[in-house]
């Protein structure tokens, strides 16, 4: 299997909404996010299945070495070998992926965060700069358009925080701000446990309706910033947009029954949302 051959199973694989915004790009900039979304999904995937934080530990002081190594032009992982010969023409720079790294760094040394300052920073790291990677990739020609992808990376991560609500439960996680569950009367422990009763199903949705509401504006936003000149070589960031908002509004009807079950769009409804997007030009 070649590097390309590897990034692209990896990223189809993931079966991430993602994807589906990738498929009306051209082959060069469909190949560079590619690749660029494989190595978010390797270095992701170093949390998500860690067993021994030490190993972690170990695997992601291995791709900082890596990253450093590859940008002095010696990539030895498939998708690093894959990524850089597009690099220096899509403005990737080695201080993207080791801003990426350093968010996966955080999930490894905490599992709580105090305010929403404090959880901002976290976003910025794993998908803000991320938003800022594909935003050059999708062809950015207005310096403001690194703004709204900015934002729309906050958006789309604090989409996947309400989503993810109960898996990350399940591994002792919580990324809802300490003193926004205090400002709702909802405990730790609870949220833990993953089940109350009608009074805890009350105040959790009453903050998730909170958590929800900074989603919205976020998006809302996102497009504001967005200067029309890059509107329509932004247009897989507005597929995304529009499929993350779509589940958004999933999650409100259902209101909120994250705890438990990961509310999801169907692979059709994904496809139907970017074709949308390609076609009409709208969210």
């Amino acid at each position: 299997m070649n590097p390309q051959e590897y990034v692209q199973q990896k990223a189809a694989a993931s079966g991430s909404s993602f994807y589906y915004a990738f498929l009306f790009l051209p082959k060069p900039r469909r190949a560079a996010i590619t690749a660029f979304y494989a190595f978010c999904r390797e270095i992701d995937d170093v949390v998500d299945e860690m067993v021994d934080p030490g190993i972690a530990a170990s695997k992601l002081a291995w791709w900082r070495s890596e990253v450093m190594q590859a940008f002095a032009g010696c990539p030895t992982h498939p998708v690093l070998q894959a990524l850089l010969p597009l690099a220096a023409d899509y403005r990737i720079e080695s201080r993207h992926l080791l801003a990426v790294l350093d968010g996966c760094q955080m999930d490894l040394e905490q599992t709580r965060y105090l305010d929403f300052a404090n959880l901002q920073r976290y976003c910025h790291l794993v998908a803000g700069v991320v938003g800022e990677v594909a935003a050059n990739i999708f062809g950015q020609t207005d310096a403001r358009t690194t703004a709204y992808a900015h934002k729309l990376g906050l958006a789309l991560q604090l989409t996947n925080i309400i989503r993810d609500v109960g898996e990350d439960a399940l591994r002792s996680r919580i990324y809802l701000p300490v003193n926004e569950l205090q400002m709702h009367g909802v405990k730790a422990h609870e949220l833990l446990k993953r089940k109350g009763d009608a009074d805890f199903q009350r105040r959790f949705s009453t903050l998730m309706q909170f958590q929800a509401a900074r989603a919205h504006a976020a998006y809302d936003e996102a497009l504001t910033l967005l200067p029309e000149v890059d509107r329509r070589a932004q247009k897989p960031g507005l597929m995304m947009a529009s499929i993350y908002r779509s589940l958004l509004r999933e999650i409100e009807r259902d209101d909120f029954a994250v705890l438990n079950q990961r509310v999801s769009l169907t692979p059709l409804r994904k496809f139907w949302l970017a074709w949308r997007v390609q076609a009409l030009g709208r969210l």
